[in-house]
């Protein structure tokens, strides 16, 4: 029996890589301790994997019930939108209890990076995956600290970490803008000199302003996103702290 302690809590992401370093069998298996994971599946987990036909066995829930509608609705549209903008297959309700074997643990380990997110850590990885499926349960200890904002938050670490398309999208943004700058000038030629009617007033330039800082400031906010993970990543700061261990 062996145990982890940290010097405080540096969540999920940093807990599951310290048990993955801190393990030493030639099988892992991580899985949440409040209760949500069946145990009872390590058996036949264990067994796919030890035919050698796949290199991990993961899990899904196949219901969402017991969770609050609007939680179970953005989850669904997060797994969506990832499926599209990265190259990755992140299965629908995969969940953090899976066992792998010796090499599948090691190729996630040989990922040093700070931001991390193992929701797409794991696929990225490859190897062959067996799912087992089975209905949400209900936790028996504790409550979850996951707000809305937290998995909002963790959902933009889990887009930068694995899609440059947000970038992209700032750069469609731009050009739209400048053709619509563009068709607007000329609009404006045409009232004036051809049409001879009078300007419209302050109001439509007033627009125009909103309309171009606005996009001017998602633009800037996704660059901003990258320029921090790289921030991070530059510090070479540690995942956690280890306080104590037996």
């Amino acid at each position: 029996m062996r145990y982890l302690s940290f010097s405080r809590n540096f969540g999920k992401e940093a807990a599951l890589l310290a048990g993955l370093r801190a393990a030493r069998g030639r099988y892992v298996v991580t899985l949440d301790a409040d209760g949500q994971d069946p145990p009872a599946l390590i058996p036949q987990m264990l067994g796919m994997v030890q035919s050698g036909e796949y290199a991990c066995a993961g899990t899904r829930r196949v219901s969402r019930r017991g969770e609050p509608p609007i939680r179970s609705f953005f989850a669904r549209r997060f797994y969506a939108l990832m499926a599209k903008i990265t190259d990755i297959d992140i299965v629908d309700g995969t969940r953090d209890f899976r066992l792998m074997n010796r090499a599948y643990a090691n190729a996630i380990l040989a990922m040093p990076e700070r931001n991390r997110f193992s929701k797409g850590i794991f696929p990225w990885a490859g190897f062959r995956t067996k799912w087992f499926e089975y209905e949400n349960i209900e936790r028996w200890a504790g409550e979850t600290k996951w707000s809305l904002w937290k998995l909002f938050l963790y959902s933009l670490d889990g887009i930068i970490a694995f899609s440059t398309k947000p970038l992209a999208l700032a750069s469609v943004c731009g050009m739209a803008l400048f053709l619509a700058a563009l068709v607007f000038v000329a609009v404006v030629v045409v009232r004036k000199f051809v049409i001879r009617l009078p300007d419209t007033g302050w109001s439509s330039i007033v627009c125009i302003i909103l309309f171009t800082s606005g996009v001017q400031l998602f633009t800037t906010g996704i660059m901003g996103q990258y320029l921090a993970k790289i921030h991070t990543e530059v510090k070479q700061r540690p995942n956690y702290i280890v306080k104590e261990e037996n």
